[in-house]
């Protein structure tokens, strides 16, 4: 499996001098459902978990009266996710074809009665599971060459889930844990991620406009150097100069290591390391769709322009993960020490 983000219209550094050494790599992952194994980078799969390690738990309050939703255990979830599959290949082998059976309606009235309310320690959800061999991990502890993500369940108020991160050595684990402990219930569906296989592609990023000084936001701004590098930024849809940067030409959009911070809703911030007071660096972007309509140019190759006509399912939400509405969480690491406290800003 290969995917292939289309080339930008042109060369980015042709608009301004101060641009050329602001290029960062990144890592598009390009989650797509599949199988994963704990042995498999996967969003969403099995962990590659010591028998003899305690699995980890939230033992932080998860008030009801602060949950979104109803709450649903995990296989009410996987059920709700095989069901909705089963009626959208129905209905486009048959446009005529009932949109839900019988069964199907009774799933749909037991499923939104929900779950009771779970109280005590959560155990975590396995998020993503990165080999290094695969993914380049930006501060990589040495010996290790495993990174695995999880977080709880609960969205703990208004704010994200919480993430916890685990750096390992994969040749040290040898009896793996066959049977992880689940969550009774879980705060909001999008928490689950759906099992998917990886198809790592490294591209080059630039920083988003607010990021940018003040000097080089003006020469984004300045239409004639857009004419003089034979580019455009009125062709597909944008506003101005600087809407056509942010989403087409700088940050990707999606699932990915490295690269650089994404300031959707907010002005950037300092990142200091809680511990030693390190600027902190991008890690992982866990991203709630690999691009929407402002970021399309950003979709694959290989992927088609309109899903509806070809499989069931939309390539642009294939890990089934939703932050808060369509929201990222993107984690930050020391890159003095990984044992220090990791940061996560959600845009």
């Amino acid at each position: 499996m290969r995917f292939t983000t289309p080339p930008r219209p042109f060369d980015v550094t042709a608009l301004s001098h101060r641009l050329a050494p602001l290029a960062r790599t990144a890592t598009r992952l390009h989650p797509r459902p599949g199988s994963p194994t704990t042995h498999d980078s996967s969003i969403g799969g099995p962990l590659l978990w010591p028998a003899d390690e305690p699995w980890p738990y939230c033992a932080e309050p998860h008030p009801q009266e602060e949950a979104n939703g109803v709450p649903h255990s995990p296989e009410d979830i996987r059920e709700l996710r095989r069901v909705h599959a089963t009626a959208e290949a129905r209905l486009l082998r048959d446009r005529h074809a009932p949109a839900r059976l019988p069964e199907e309606q009774a799933f749909y009235e037991r499923y939104a009665a929900g779950r009771p309310w779970c109280e005590g320690p959560v155990p975590l959800l396995p998020v993503a599971q990165l080999y290094a061999r695969d993914v380049p991990l930006p501060a990589r502890p040495a010996g290790t060459d495993l990174l695995q993500v999880l977080w709880c369940p609960y969205g703990h108020g208004a704010s994200e889930p919480r993430t916890a991160l685990f750096w390992r050595s994969a040749a040290t684990v040898t009896d793996t844990l066959d049977a992880p402990p689940e969550p009774a219930v879980v705060e909001e569906d999008g928490y689950l991620p759906r099992p998917c296989v990886l198809a790592p592609e490294e591209i080059t990023e630039y920083p988003g406009l607010r990021e940018l000084d003040l000097e080089t936001q003006a020469e984004l701004a300045d239409e004639s150097r857009w004419q003089a590098a034979g580019a455009r930024w009125d062709e597909d849809g944008a506003l101005d100069p600087h809407e056509y940067w942010s989403g087409r030409l700088s940050t990707a959009p999606g699932w990915k290591t490295g690269g650089w911070t994404t300031w959707d809703l907010t002005d950037p911030e300092p990142r200091p390391c809680p511990a030693c007071g390190t600027e902190q660096i991008p890690l992982l972007t866990i991203a709630s769709s690999e691009w929407d309509d402002g970021s399309v140019s950003w979709r694959p190759a290989e992927d088609p322009a309109d899903p509806a006509q070809h499989l069931p399912g939309d390539p642009s939400e294939p890990t089934l993960v939703d932050i808060r509405g369509g929201y990222t969480l993107q984690l930050h690491v020391c890159p003095a020490s990984p044992d220090h406290p990791h940061l996560q800003i959600m845009e």
